[in-house]
């Protein structure tokens, strides 16, 4: 969120809660304020311009900053073993920042309103500009080539940067705005919200970070709707396997009443009866004659309807032939 920009006749006293625009620099601060004081979240415009001495390049001549980074990074190749590519790798061996104390002042000359800005590396957004950059590739010689085809690491050269903050350059700054003594100084808001330098102006800035909400409600969205459709699959997937589950016991509860009501038929009948009958069915007579084990105790039906490879229901043995069996 963004508040009010501050009217001409409104006191300059650091106060207020939320984000504040703050006024133009060239408008000098009314009535003061009690050191201390402070607004949690404003954004204040400027140019940068150093307190005592400035930083200056090792590459450019008269090119002087605030904030300087000096970058070696590795370029090499390296195989990969699972899809047998050769893949970019970069990797920072080297890197040393150098800062001074700089204010924020207003581009108009001869206004006397400035910020010091306080911990510029602690920013969430730091905008410097390259001002040197040069790769050197690396010499290698044929056992060099052979030696890093057998390592899988190809090193193709060291990219040299120099970066800086240099003076006079526009700056947006978004953090707690504290007003110290006399001095007004910008640091990085205590209640965990992001510190910015930008180069860009606020709208710009502002535009940005909306587009970034934007970017994480739409991704938000999208993984809500899969993680629902990955939920409804799993949910529709159980519910027929208990479907499946609650089938086959209701097949198997049928299935054991019915041998129920066989056993107690052929109990009725007699005992001869249910000692030619068929172990499986309960049901059809004895007609086959298992070899080599010699059990007999299925009909026909049954030992067509038994699993490959066909093993007899009694001793499991597997079953080589079958021989039929009549009865007189």
């Amino acid at each position: 969120p963004s508040g009010d920009r501050l009217s001409p006749d409104t006191p300059q006293v650091l106060q207020g809660a939320g984000i504040w625009a703050a006024p133009p620099l060239s408008r000098p601060w009314e009535g003061g304020g009690a050191p201390g004081r402070c607004v949690p979240y404003a954004v204040i415009e400027g140019v940068v311009r150093s307190v005592k001495e400035t930083l200056s390049s090792q590459f450019v001549e008269n090119c002087k900053g605030v904030v300087q980074r000096l970058t070696l990074q590795e370029h090499k190749m390296v195989w990969n073993r699972t899809t047998h590519l050769w893949n970019d790798y970069e990797k920072i061996i080297h890197q040393r920042t150098n800062t001074t104390p700089f204010d924020l002042v207003p581009p108009e000359e001869g206004a006397g309103v400035t910020v010091r800005v306080m911990k510029p590396l602690d920013a969430a957004e730091l905008s410097l500009e390259t001002v040197y950059e040069k790769f050197h590739p690396s010499v290698q010689s044929f056992t060099d080539v052979i030696g890093h085809y057998i390592s899988g690491e190809r090193p193709k050269g060291i990219q040299e940067t120099e970066q800086m903050l240099k003076v006079g350059t526009a700056l947006t700054g978004v953090g707690e705005l504290v007003l110290d003594n006399t001095t007004i100084k910008l640091q990085p808001p205590k209640q965990g919200m992001p510190y910015y330098l930008s180069a860009v102006d606020f709208d710009t800035l502002l535009q940005k970070q909306e587009a970034n909400v934007r970017f994480w409600k739409i991704l938000t969205v999208v993984f809500g709707f899969a993680t629902c459709a990955v939920l409804f699959f799993i949910l529709r997937k159980q519910y027929r396997h208990h479907r499946e589950r609650q089938h086959l016991r209701q097949l198997q509860d049928e299935f054991r009443q019915a041998q129920e009501r066989l056993m107690r038929e052929m109990n009725a009948e007699g005992g001869e009866t249910l000692k030619n009958s068929c172990v499986i069915c309960l049901s059809n007579t004895k007609s086959c004659v298992f070899l080599e084990c010699g059990h007999v105790c299925s009909c026909r039906e049954c030992y067509r309807a038994l699993p490959e490879p066909k093993r007899c229901p009694i001793c499991r043995q597997a079953v080589s032939r079958v021989v039929p069996l009549y009865n007189s």
